[in-house]
């Protein structure tokens, strides 16, 4: 189940760490041995931190990163509370498609914060990963960053509108080509496409998105913030209604057979046989 309710964090479960430095908020994905996969307590723990940002006067501006050598490989089926139930068909499908609503909410939180957002990315940046990235203002990357959707080989829907972020940055065709075929692109071609504004060297990750970030911070607050909500009403005109219909293709493919069969098959290391149901 999803914990709607709580407002802490269990010794151990801690999934991003927040600290404030020098005006920036350093939001670190910190589940390195699982290359930070995502889950429920994971977007819990994102929207829980983005509320603190959100009212600090501290904080000019954001550096979304992580630790280890990958930012986020994607979905987590090793955490608890993975699946959703429900008595019937109908009822599970309903209470995914709450629950993707509810993920949208959480990350709406941070794409919506009045302070900019940078990502540092580096190695896998894959499914929900992506997702979280192409939710930042600015997107830096590590040459050997590695960008995919893969759900649809899973037999799922891309359920947080990272498809639809793609199309707005670089092109539905683009879009589709990614969403549709799962291809990995590296840092070079997603630099190309305008999913990512910069590429440097692995080394250098950290100090340039720290330096990139400072510089936004060391900006006037009001015009800065004013500045990102004008272009965020221009280029995300479209997102609500289009994130609601992601929601229920979500909740219909995460409770469909494919579903099962994707993911089984790619525990299996075998090619999935799809049926449509």
């Amino acid at each position: 189940m999803i914990d709607t309710l709580g407002r802490d964090v269990g010794e151990g479960a801690e999934r991003i760490r927040l600290d404030v430095e020098d005006g920036i908020a350093l939001l670190t994905l910190c589940r390195p041995d699982k290359l930070n996969g995502w889950s429920w307590e994971s977007t819990r723990q994102l929207g829980l931190l983005a509320d603190r940002i959100r009212f600090d006067p501290d904080v000019r501006a954001v550096l979304l990163r992580a630790e280890g050598r990958a930012f986020c490989a994607g979905i987590d089926v090793t955490a608890p509370g993975g699946a959703i139930t429900g008595d019937s068909a109908a009822e599970r499908t309903r209470n995914y498609y709450e629950g993707i609503r509810w993920v949208h909410e959480r990350f709406a939180v941070l794409a919506r914060l009045p302070q900019p957002v940078v990502a540092a990315v580096q190695g896998y940046c894959l499914g929900f990963g992506f997702e979280l990235a192409l939710m930042a203002d600015v997107r830096i990357a590590a040459a050997d960053a590695v960008f995919a959707l893969p759900e649809a080989g899973l037999g799922v829907a891309v359920d947080a509108g990272g498809d639809l972020r793609i199309a707005r940055e670089a092109g539905a065709g683009w879009a589709k080509l990614l969403a549709l075929t799962g291809r990995r692109i590296d840092a070079a071609t997603a630099e190309r496409l305008g999913l990512v504004q910069l590429v440097v060297p692995g080394a250098g990750l950290d100090a340039e998105a720290r330096a990139l970030t400072a510089e936004m911070a060391a900006n006037a607050p009001l015009a800065v913030q004013g500045i990102k909500r004008s272009i965020d009403a221009y280029a995300d005109a479209a997102l609500p209604a289009a994130l609601d219909r992601v929601a229920m293709t979500a909740a219909l493919t995460l409770t469909s057979e494919d579903a099962a069969e994707g993911y089984g098959a790619k525990a299996a290391r075998r090619p999935p046989h799809f049926r449509g149901a």
